[in-house]
């Protein structure tokens, strides 16, 4: 692959686009098939039904056009697909297999062991109260912080936690796509 080339999807090359014919990443990411284009919005979010549904909405104009769209499809997914999403997310304070999760965590990681153990205890406490892994959108928030908002969300009830969390993995939805198409 050329430097002027842009490999979406998996290791195929089927996902190759030129860049130079193309003009932007968005532009290349419109012109994938299909299948391609759902892979790479799976990276950004697990639920396969968004993932299938942002894609189908191709062509986009503009990056604000395409997360108005993801943020429309979000809005009224199935909470099973809710819970999709939120198996490709990794435990606040865990070490994250995905480099998105890497790197919005990254503050994390140096985070002092008293607070890394009171995000496992959180997290554990968190789990049992509502069913699922704590979301919240880490980027460039400290362990400190995110566990102040992780003691602050288990004094929520079950609905109201249900849309905190729909927020938050819309900004980190938003997040993603933004370093995934920074010129559209």
């Amino acid at each position: 692959m050329r430097c002027d080339q842009l490999r979406f999807g998996g290791p195929t090359g089927e996902g190759v686009v030129s860049l130079s014919t193309i003009g932007s990443r968005l532009a290349a990411f419109d012109a994938l098939p299909e299948r391609d284009a759902v892979l790479e919005l799976v990276s950004v979010c697990a639920a396969p039904e968004w993932a299938a549904e942002v894609a189908a909405g191709r062509p986009y104009p503009s990056l604000e056009a395409l997360l108005a769209r993801a943020d429309e499809v979000l809005a009224g997914l199935a909470e099973s697909q809710v819970d999709a999403a939120l198996a490709g997310h990794p435990r606040i304070g865990e070490r994250a297999a995905g480099l998105s999760s890497r790197r919005e965590q990254s503050r994390v990681a140096t985070a002092a062991t008293e607070v890394l153990d009171a995000l496992v205890e959180g997290n554990r406490e968190y789990e049992e109260r509502f069913g699922h892994v704590y979301l919240v959108r880490a980027d460039g928030r400290s362990a400190g912080e995110l566990l102040a908002v992780l003691r602050e969300r288990l004094g929520n009830d079950p609905a109201t936690e249900r849309r905190v969390l729909r927020g938050e993995l819309a900004k980190i939805n938003r997040l993603r796509l933004s370093r995934l198409f920074p010129d559209g």
